[in-house]
């Protein structure tokens, strides 16, 4: 006896037979029922979910002659019997990925001319139709608008983009959906039930999911399955023969992790890594899995979880140990590692380090450096070493003031320079870099005639004036009041040069959404008129408009760091002849370079880069 592999053999051959397209189904049995038919259908989803076998169920029950009540073909009269039988002169199956050059087209069209024989329609199936080219298409366009009364189009395709719009448009669109891992096994039990074949419904579970929404693919696999098992077809033979790492695996490592053992963590992805799976794909799977614990938590995702009834329980189980923040960070940990794996050289050690941190979440603190847990935060040894000599800027003998005062006047320079210079060794930054105290001892001998500079009281100053110019919190906001007048008493006088420092300082810490103004403002001179009087000359009346919407915000920073309530604020348009060119960042730097040396000198000592 033939034997028939299970995909054709149990092929549906009625509408009540098809397994997961029930309103599809019903809307089609309508439309034989009532008579209202289209001249074009396009059958549209993945692979193995019914296309072509309800298009052939279709035809059949449209030339049937004594159709049922319910919409069905009768199967018994002539056309049903041509049809079984694979005589039909009605019905034409065509495979477009063969038959997609005009010539073919243009022979089909020359066929719809000639009417049905026995029955009411000629039946056109065309399977897999984007294949076409677009010259076919565009052959085809005018017949599959106005075709004969007597003939319908019923295309199938599972890459509905790359049809033509205008195709599109000439044809009733159904799309089917995707096979439920549910409907999946229950199709699979009526088939070993006929068949005769013992199972485990968890082994037909693995065969669901590993068929991917595909009834055709599930059929396959469960013939494997049913060869490999030998009438008997078992879990732990389905997950040997599909090479399937097992789900007691995931269930290990999430118990494994929530007690913080790791070294067990290691061992258990050992074993797994040397039966031959991949890295990648046990992080792959172990993520789907923390995702369906995570579903588990709540009764109403529960029924989300397309596994069988044995396995919800266990998720359930697992859920109720496992905390939700738990489940939270092990999933972006995850989903991290999936995404550096490719990138990755070294993709075992990358899969450990993952593993390492999904145990450790549950860790308590530990304050020890050698704990094995991620530090929260990260500390600047760059700004430690700026702030270590602050305390010996007090100490500084007479004789050394002139060196000091000119530190002051450099680092001040620095600190406008911000925006535009950076340390390369700033260890926040990530790069490695130099301390003041291990700079070059070959730049004091370069400077040849130039006054040394004592890195000392630079590094003590820079810091200081970092310290000043950076406060804790500051907020621009324009129409807003900003800060309060009433946060300060003082009446302190203030020299030009603090002027200039804290309106540069303001400018960058001005908002994301101040930021053009702030480069404008950046370019602007403050002056002292007369104590405290302070004013701004601005280069046109409509950078003047802007600085006015944000004037009071500007006036009340101003008197805080300044320390005097009494600064009044004053905005003059320059006049055609005074405005000057203005320099970049880069141009200004250069300038200044070549002015003094102490600034070239400053930018060698701490390794400094223009941005």
């Amino acid at each position: 006896m033939e034997y028939i592999v299970s995909a054709r053999k149990y092929r549906p051959m009625t509408f009540d037979t098809v397994v997961g397209q029930g309103a599809l189904t019903t809307t089609l049995k309508n439309a034989v029922k009532s008579g209202k038919l289209a001249h074009a259908y396009l059958f549209c989803g993945p692979r193995g979910v019914g296309k072509t076998t309800c298009a052939r169920i279709f035809a059949k029950a449209i030339n049937c002659q004594n159709p049922t009540a319910e919409g069905e073909a009768c199967g018994e009269c002539e056309s049903c019997q041509a049809f079984n039988e694979q005589r039909s002169l009605n019905i034409f199956e065509l495979d477009a990925a063969s038959n997609n050059s005009v010539e073919h087209i243009k022979s089909l069209m020359e066929q719809t001319r000639i009417p049905p024989q026995v029955g009411k329609y000629k039946v056109f199936i065309i399977d897999e139709v984007h294949m076409l080219s677009s010259s076919a298409f565009n052959a085809f366009l005018k017949t599959l608008e106005e075709p004969p009364a007597h003939v319908i189009f019923i295309l199938a395709t599972t890459e509905k983009h790359k049809i033509l719009p205008t195709i599109l448009s000439r044809c009733q669109i159904y799309d089917f959906e995707r096979m439920t891992v549910q409907n999946t096994i229950e199709h699979l039990k009526h088939v070993a039930q006929k068949e005769g074949i013992q199972f485990e419904e968890e082994a037909l579970a693995v065969i669901a999911e590993k068929a991917d929404g595909g009834m055709r693919d599930a059929l396959s696999i469960f013939d494997q399955a049913a060869s490999f098992c030998q009438g008997n077809i078992t879990y732990q033979k389905v997950i040997e023969d599909l090479n399937v790492l097992d789900s007691e695996n995931y269930f290990n490592l999430v118990e494994l992790s929530l007690q913080n053992k790791v070294a067990e963590v290691m061992v258990l992805l050992n074993s797994i890594i040397g039966k031959g799976f991949d890295g990648g794909l046990l992080v792959q799977g172990l993520a789907k899995h923390v995702r369906n614990v995570l579903m588990a938590k709540d009764p109403q995702t529960l029924p989300l979880l397309e596994v069988s009834d044995q396995q919800r329980q266990r998720y359930a189980d697992q859920a109720r140990k496992a905390p939700t923040q738990f489940l939270y960070q092990a999933l972006r940990l995850m989903n991290q590692c999936d995404l550096g794996y490719r990138q990755s050289s070294n993709k075992r050690l990358l899969v450990e380090l993952t593993l390492i941190e999904v145990a450790q979440i549950t860790q308590p603190e530990e304050g020890a450096a050698g704990a094995g847990r991620r530090p929260k935060r990260l500390k600047s040894l760059f700004k430690q070493l700026m702030a270590a000599p602050a305390k010996k800027t007090q100490e500084v003998r007479p004789s050394s003031q002139p060196e000091v005062k000119l530190a002051q006047q450099v680092a001040a320079v620095a600190i406008n320079m911000a925006p535009v210079m950076a340390p390369e060794g700033d260890a926040a930054s990530g790069r490695p870099g130099h301390s003041p105290a291990t700079a070059p001892s070959g730049t004091e001998k370069a400077t040849g005639a130039t006054p040394q500079l004592k890195l000392s009281g630079i590094t003590s100053s820079w810091g200081n004036l970092r310290r000043q110019a950076q406060p804790q919190k500051m907020s621009i906001l324009p129409g807003t009041p900003g800060i309060s007048d009433n946060t300060t008493d003082g009446q302190s006088e203030f020299t030009q040069e603090e002027l200039e420092l804290q309106w540069m300082s303001m400018c960058n810490r001005m908002p994301q959404k101040l930021s053009g103004i702030a480069a404008r403002m950046k370019n602007m001179n403050p002056v002292i008129k007369a104590m405290p009087e302070v004013e701004v000359v601005v280069p046109n009346e409509i950078i003047k408009a802007e600085v006015e919407t944000i004037r009071g915000s500007i006036l009340a920073t101003l008197r805080l760091y300044l320390k005097n309530k009494n600064i009044t604020l004053s905005l003059q348009v320059a006049e055609q002849g005074t405005i000057q060119k203005v320099l970049s960042r880069k141009e200004q730097f250069e300038l200044m370079s070549t002015q003094n040396k102490s600034v070239e000198m400053l930018k060698q000592a701490f390794d400094l880069e223009l941005a």
